[in-house]
């Protein structure tokens, strides 16, 4: 079953995949579980609680007229998880999207001739570690005490799992969005080319690890200056 071998023995998908190119499932799946985690934090997280600190996450001195103010016209916990859940339904596929566009081009450079349904195939079978990642944060949403920041409940990224960063830390935003598994994401992509294309390791990895070095790379430049 793919959804198993994609992990255990993703050559094996890909091989697969190279024939008969799918991507729905992998989709289909990431969306599900990205809006589980979403529903299950905001549905179970102190409402009060979240306010003050969603105010306090503002960084601005606010006397307390205007807080109250605020408070009035912010959505509450919910209907922000509404909105989240509402977004991430339109947002994942976009990526998605982008990422596949990349693919295809990469392999026009290439010549390697890849389709674009082959290079969604690529992006969303890729990403199946991600969304393992969704289900544990989806887990650690039902489990939590209900005054838990959201970041506190994605265990596979460098702040928990690693760190504790305060929140004015320089590092702070990269360190709560650098999600490990997107490591083995990156690896399945190399694999899922070199099956696709035939390429070397080399340029598997290369073509595979660049978005990421690019978006994390400038995101630590910026964080850094």
């Amino acid at each position: 079953m793919k959804l198993v071998d994609i992990f255990l023995d993703p050559a094996k998908v890909f091989t697969a995949e190279k024939d008969k190119p799918t991507f729905l499932l992998p989709m289909a799946i990431m969306v599900a579980l990205s809006v589980a985690m979403i529903l299950a934090y905001y549905l179970r997280v102190d409402p009060d609680w979240f306010q003050d600190f969603s105010l306090t996450m503002m960084g601005q001195e606010m006397t307390p007229a205007e807080i109250a103010q605020v408070k009035q016209v912010m959505p509450g916990a919910k209907v922000q998880g509404y909105i989240g859940a509402a977004g991430t339904l339109i947002f994942v596929p976009i990526v998605y999207a982008v990422f596949a566009l990349y693919y295809f081009l990469a392999g026009k450079i290439a010549g390697a001739g890849l389709s674009y349904k082959h290079s969604l195939s690529l992006t969303t079978w890729a990403a199946m570690p991600t969304a393992l990642g969704a289900l544990i944060g989806t887990i650690g949403a039902l489990t939590m005490a209900p005054q838990t920041p959201l970041h506190a409940i994605s265990f596979t990224r460098i702040d928990p799992l690693l760190v504790q960063l305060p929140f004015d830390h320089d590092l702070s935003t990269l360190a709560k969005g650098f999600d490990l598994l997107g490591l083995w994401a990156i690896a399945l992509g190399a694999i899922g080319w070199k099956a696709f294309t035939r390429s070397g390791w080399g340029s598997a990895v290369f073509v595979a690890a660049l978005p990421s070095v690019l978006i994390y790379g400038i995101w630590l430049l910026i964080a850094l200056l």
